[in-house]
C-alpha cells in the first residue's frame, strides 16, 4: 500500500514545516508518494529559496490521501494573500472528503490557522505553535484548542505545534500506517526521538526505549526485537552488543531505566498480546512469544499492570 501525500505550497512557506515531514516520509521507502500543489508554480520560502515544479490544486484528492498544510513565516501576511484565499476555498471544497474519512489532514505549526479559516476545525480538538494559539482560538471559536501539545488527532485531522513537531507527527503517522518497525528505522536514520502528545497512548516497547544514541544498546535491542521469542541468555545478548554482560546491564539501567530482562519481557508481552488479538489461545500465544507457559504470561501481565499503577500513583503525588 502506498499513501499519496499532498503538500500545499504557499508563498512564505516555512521550509522545515514542509521538508521535515517530507524527508521523514521519503525515508519510509515506497510507503509514501509525495506531491506538491498550490496556486503558483513556484513560491519563495522562509529561507529565501524558491521552490518550483508545484502542480495546480486538483479538483479532488484520491481516497486514502494525506493532505499536509505547512505553516508560513508570517501567517498574518501570507495567510491573507490572494493565493491563500484560493487555497482556503479549495480546502472548503475538500471538507466532504474529510468528513467522510476518505482523506486525512495534517497541519504543521501555523498551518492549522489556514484550516480554521476554511472552517475545517469546528468541533475538533486541535493545537498549533504557542505563538498563534490565541489567533487559532479566534479563527475557530468552535474548536477545542489545546495548549502544550506536540500533536493531537481528532476526526481525521492531525494538528501539531511548532516546526520540528511536524517530524514527530510524520513519524507517528508512519507508525500508525505501517507499523513500529518502519517508524523506528526512519527515526534512527534521522537521529531523532520519538515523542508523544499528552493524550496519545503509550508507545509500544519496540519504540518506547529508543530515545537514545548508544550503539551498543541499539545492537542489543535490534537482536531482541528481531526474535523476542528466542531463549535469550544475558551473555548472548551482550555478545550481540559487543560488550560484557555486566556493562550491558549497566547501560540499560543508565540509558533506558529498565533491566535487560524487563525490556525483553515487555517485548514478549506485546508479542503475546498481538497473537491473542489474532485469535490464538492463551497457551499458544504465550509460547509463541517466548514464555514457558500461560501462567508465566499471566505473571508478566500482572507485573506490567503493577508498574502502570505505580506510575499513575507517582504522577498523582506530584
Amino acid at each position: 500500500m502506498t499513501t499519496d501525500v499532498w503538500f500545499v505550497m504557499l508563498p512564505g512557506v516555512l521550509s522545515l514545516d514542509m521538508t521535515g515531514p517530507a524527508e521523514t516520509f521519503v525515508l519510509a521507502g515506497d510507503a509514501f508518494r509525495l506531491h506538491y500543489i498550490g496556486p503558483d508554480a513556484q513560491v519563495p520560502t522562509s529561507i529565501g529559496m524558491t521552490m518550483g515544479n508545484i502542480r495546480p490544486l486538483p479538483e479532488t484528492l484520491p481516497a486514502g490521501s494525506l493532505l499536509v498544510l505547512p505553516g508560513v513565516c508570517d501567517s498574518n501576511h501570507y495567510f491573507s494573500t490572494p493565493q491563500a484565499e484560493r487555497v482556503r476555498r479549495w480546502l472548503t471544497r475538500q471538507q466532504p472528503l474529510l468528513h467522510a474519512g476518505k482523506i486525512t489532514l495534517m497541519c504543521v505549526c501555523s498551518g492549522s490557522l489556514l484550516a480554521a479559516k476554511a472552517g475545517l476545525l469546528h468541533g475538533v480538538q486541535c493545537t498549533t505553535h504557542h505563538d498563534v494559539i490565541a489567533r487559532l482560538k479566534a479563527a475557530a471559536p468552535g474548536a477545542m484548542v489545546k495548549e502544550n501539545r506536540i500533536f493531537i488527532e481528532d476526526k481525521g485531522i492531525w494538528t501539531s505545534a511548532g516546526i520540528t513537531s511536524g517530524i514527530d507527527l510524520a513519524l507517528h503517522l508512519i507508525n500508525r500506517l505501517y507499523g513500529p518497525e518502519r517508524a523506528m528505522t526512519v527515526a534512527r536514520e534521522m537521529v531523532v526521538w520519538f515523542r508523544r502528545s499528552g493524550d496519545d497512548p503509550q508507545l509500544s516497547p519496540w519504540l518506547r526505549y529508543r530515545n537514545h544514541l548508544h550503539p551498543a544498546i541499539h545492537r542489543a535491542q535490534d537482536a531482541l526485537t528481531a526474535a523476542p521469542q528466542y531463549a535469550w541468555a544475558l551473555v548472548d545478548i551482550a555478545a550481540r552488543a559487543h560488550v560484557t554482560p555486566r556493562h550491558l546491564t549497566r547501560l540499560f539501567k543508565q540509558h533506558l531505566g529498565v533491566s535487560v530482562r524487563d525490556y525483553l519481557e515487555q517485548l514478549r508481552l506485546a508479542l503475546a498480546e498481538q497473537r491473542l488479538l489474532q485469535g490464538s489461545g492463551v497457551e499458544q500465544a504465550a509460547q509463541a512469544a517466548g514464555f514457558t507457559s500461560a501462567r508465566q504470561l499471566h505473571r508478566a501481565r500482572q507485573r506490567a499492570l503493577a508498574d502502570q499503577t505505580t506510575g499513575i500513583d507517582s504522577l498523582h503525588q506530584h
